[in-house]
């Protein structure tokens, strides 16, 4: 576990359950209020910059504001979406990001990376695509902050893989995993983000309410869920980075 958690919680010491059920009623401003009072150094965002993601950032660098800004990590898969890449570079400017971005290591284009690992890997080997372009790099961010808690943008209304995800539970590596807008819906996000002027991906009023890469993300239908676009005819629900 890192040194730096020895100035703030113990996770050990933690009640998961009695501070799940505080939560569970609990706006998320309330959730990372608490997380950056009693986590002082080590808590970090992870962004896809999705609207529940930035109505997240939103709380942190407008309202709550700590000394330390929140570390937001981005990772660069090579293959998003031009509109996303063009919100990342406004929301950074906009809220003066301390933005810290990952990516596969040695390739910087998606020529080099087809010519790396192939072409089209996402159809041939998906795990190995997500392994290469998101897993390995949050895992290398995340141990290069020195991550004692790390925030998502997950709600359990997004897919029935989410229904009974709580507030706070710990990951695979003993870290806090902090999920501050787990209760909200996706009408109470939107609620927010219109209500506090939260910039968000142009593609959300295009068919796009989950929006990944570019070339296994689709239009969701009427009646589907929101992250029906995701790796559609796969048979995945998760990128890997949460499971």
């Amino acid at each position: 576990m890192a040194s730096s958690l020895q100035t703030s919680i113990d996770l050990d010491k933690l009640n998961l359950d009695e501070l799940n059920e505080k939560f569970a009623s609990a706006h998320p401003r309330e959730i990372l209020a608490w997380c950056v009072e009693n986590i002082p150094t080590g808590f970090v965002q992870t962004s896809a910059f999705n609207v529940d993601d930035l109505v997240i950032t939103d709380i942190l660098y407008r309202d709550l504001k700590p000394a330390t800004p929140v570390p937001v990590i981005f990772l660069d898969t090579l293959y998003h979406f031009p509109q996303t890449l063009e919100l990342v570079k406004k929301a950074t400017e906009v809220y003066n990001l301390d933005l810290r971005t990952y990516k596969t290591p040695d390739v910087n284009t998606r020529d080099e990376f087809a010519a790396k690992y192939g072409e089209a890997l996402w159809d041939t080997d998906i795990l190995k695509f997500h392994e290469i372009t998101k897993i390995e790099p949050l895992n290398r961010g995340l141990a290069e902050l020195n991550t004692v808690a790390w925030i998502t943008g997950r709600r359990r209304d997004q897919a029935p893989t989410r229904a009974e995800m709580p507030v706070l539970e710990i990951d695979n590596q003993n870290r806090l995993k902090v999920n501050p807008v787990a209760y909200w819906t996706r009408k109470e996000t939107w609620a927010y983000a219109f209500e506090h002027g939260v910039i968000y991906n142009p593609l959300h009023d295009q068919g796009y309410p989950s929006i990944g890469d570019e070339p296994i993300t689709t239009k969701v239908g009427e009646g589907e869920d929101e992250r029906a676009g995701r790796w559609r005819g796969t048979g995945k629900t998760e990128c890997g980075i949460h499971i």
